[in-house]
């Protein structure tokens, strides 16, 4: 399927599963095509994050690769194998790992997690460049419709 000489009315009739998988699979190849031109690997950034109490983590004390794995669960791929990526980073200095088996970032961690997420707004800018913000904003709510549609029982449909 190409968009380059369909009509409104013939994309209308697409299939969004289609288009949003292959949106999914563009996103994600391009944002760890950028992150490793930084030296990291996408899991790599998100152990940090989730590891990091001026980020995702709550207190900073640390987690297990299981614990770790379940709060990442919804944007985990199947291919990504944290405890590799925990070794890694482990091998880095830019994690620790204790006695009970939590890792903890480090100073250089943190370094490198600030170093990462500097780079954000840039990847943003490239993946948003021609769409305007209005629009941007009109694609998801249209996406989250089509989950609501989807996810709620017949029966509890009021609309």
């Amino acid at each position: 399927m190409t968009t380059e000489q369909a009509s409104d009315a013939e994309l209308a009739a697409q299939p969004a599963a289609y288009w949003t998988g292959l949106a999914y699979e563009s996103l994600i190849a391009f944002t760890r095509a950028r992150q490793a031109e930084l030296g990291f690997t996408q899991p790599q950034f998100w152990l940090l994050r989730n590891l990091s109490e001026n980020d995702l983590s709550p207190d900073g004390r640390g987690m297990t690769v299981p614990e770790l794995r379940e709060a990442m669960k919804s944007y985990l791929r199947p291919e990504d194998d944290l405890e590799a990526e925990a070794e890694v980073l482990l091998e880095r200095g830019r994690l620790t790992l204790d006695g009970e088996g939590r890792l903890r970032i480090t100073e250089e961690g943190e370094k490198a997690r600030t170093e990462v997420k500097r780079h954000a707004p840039e990847i943003r800018a490239r993946i948003h460049q021609g769409i305007d913000d209005a629009d941007y904003v009109t694609a998801l709510k249209v996406l989250q419709q089509m989950i609501r549609n989807t996810s709620t029982p017949e029966a509890d449909r009021t609309s």
